[in-house]
C-alpha cells in the first residue's frame, strides 16, 4: 500500500496487487520470507472472516460491518497517513472513488450475509471465483481477447462454481446467491480499478476505499443496534484491525517476492476456512464443495499465472 509520489524507496504496487519489478530489481528477492508473510496474511484474513461469521449470529449484520469498516479505516490510516499525509486523499476522480466504494459496500454486505447463511468454507470458495468474473468482464467490457486457453479456463471455472453452489431442485440457496453476488461485484470492481490506477496512487485507492466503506456502512446502523459487551466489542473492532494487519502482511509478501511465487499460497485461505468451520461450527465439507473448490482454485491460479507469463513476455520485448 505504498505511494508512487511519496516514498520512492519501496517498489510500486501494481493494479493486480503485484509489484513493479523494474523499480525493485536492484533488491534481491526473499521468496521464503515472502511465502511466510503470505501464509500469515491468509490466516489473519480467515480468522477475521470466522469472527465475522460468529458475530453476525449475535449482532445485526449492519452493526458488525459498520464497526469492522471503521476499525479497518483506523488501522489503514495509521499505516498510510504517517507516510503520505493528507495528500493520500488528493484526487481528481472523487465520483469514481464513491462509485467504487458503494459497489464494495454492497459486495461486503453480501459476503457477510452469505457468512450468516452458509458454511464459511463454501462462502470463501465462491468468493475465489471473483477472478473468473473479472476475466469475463474484461472480455465483454474491455474487449480483451479471450483466446482458447482463457475461454476454456473460464468455462471450467464456472463449472466449479456450479458444483460449489450445488443448484438442485430447490435452486440456489440464499447464502450462495449472496456469495455469488459478492464475487460478481468484486470481480467487476477489480476490472474498474485497472483504469483508476493510471491516475491514482495505491495509497489514494486504499484510503478512499476505506473511508467510503465506513461512510456507507454507517447507514446500516439504522437497521439495528445491539450494545455489545466488552469481549464482543473487542471482537467487533478486532475483525477490522485484523483485516488491516492482514493487508500489511499481504503487501509485504509482494514486496519480498514476485507475485507468481507467493500468490498461490493465498488460496490457503480455503484450508483455514475449512478448519475454522469444522472446529467452531462442526461443518463437514461435502464432496461437491471439495471438488468444486479444487476446480475454482486451479482455474484461478491458471489464469493468474498465464497473465503473469504474458506480462513477462511483453516486458522482455
Amino acid at each position: 500500500m505504498d505511494d508512487r509520489a511519496v516514498d520512492k524507496r519501496w517498489p510500486k504496487v501494481t493494479e493486480t496487487g503485484g509489484l513493479d519489478r523494474k523499480q525493485g530489481k536492484a533488491r534481491s528477492d526473499d521468496v521464503p520470507r515472502g511465502i511466510v508473510y503470505m501464509v500469515v496474511a491468509t490466516i489473519l484474513f480467515s480468522g477475521a472472516s470466522a469472527a465475522s461469521k460468529w458475530l453476525v449470529g449475535l449482532y445485526p449484520v449492519g452493526e458488525v460491518l459498520c464497526l469492522r469498516s471503521f476499525a479497518s479505516l483506523i488501522g489503514g490510516a495509521a499505516m498510510i497517513l504517517p507516510v503520505s499525509g493528507l495528500s493520500a486523499f488528493v484526487t481528481h476522480r472523487p465520483r469514481d472513488h464513491l462509485a467504487r466504494g458503494l459497489s464494495q459496500s454492497i459486495s461486503q454486505l453480501c459476503l457477510l450475509l452469505a457468512f450468516s447463511l452458509m458454511p464459511l468454507a463454501g462462502a470463501v470458495a465462491i468468493n475465489f471465483s471473483a477472478p473468473l468474473f473479472a476475466a469475463l468482464v474484461s472480455i465483454v467490457w474491455l474487449k480483451e481477447p479471450a483466446g482458447f486457453a482463457r475461454g476454456a479456463a473460464l468455462v471450467i471455472g464456472f463449472v466449479g462454481v456450479l458444483i460449489v453452489t450445488n443448484p438442485g431442485s430447490n435452486s440456489l440457496t440464499l447464502g450462495a446467491l449472496f456469495a455469488l453476488t459478492n464475487a460478481v461485484m468484486y470481480g467487476t470492481v477489480t476490472v474498474a480499478v485497472r483504469g483508476m490506477t493510471r491516475t491514482e496512487s495505491p495509497n489514494t485507492l486504499v484510503i478512499w476505499q476505506l473511508a467510503v466503506l465506513a461512510f456507507f456502512h454507517s447507514f446500516l446502523l439504522l437497521f439495528g443496534w445491539r450494545t455489545p459487551n466488552a469481549l464482543d466489542a473487542a471482537m467487533l473492532l478486532g475483525t477490522g484491525f485484523t483485516n488491516a494487519i492482514g493487508q500489511w502482511f499481504w503487501t509485504k509478501a509482494l514486496q519480498l517476492a514476485p507475485a507468481p511465487a507467493v500468490t498461490p499460497f493465498y488460496y490457503l485461505m480455503l484450508v483455514w476456512a475449512l478448519m475454522f468451520g469444522f472446529f467452531i461450527w462442526g461443518d463437514i465439507p461435502s464432496a461437491g464443495l471439495l471438488v468444486g473448490s479444487a476446480i475454482v482454485v486451479t482455474t484461478g491460479l491458471f489464469l493468474f499465472l498465464r497473465e503473469a507469463r504474458l506480462q513477462r513476455q511483453l516486458a522482455a520485448r
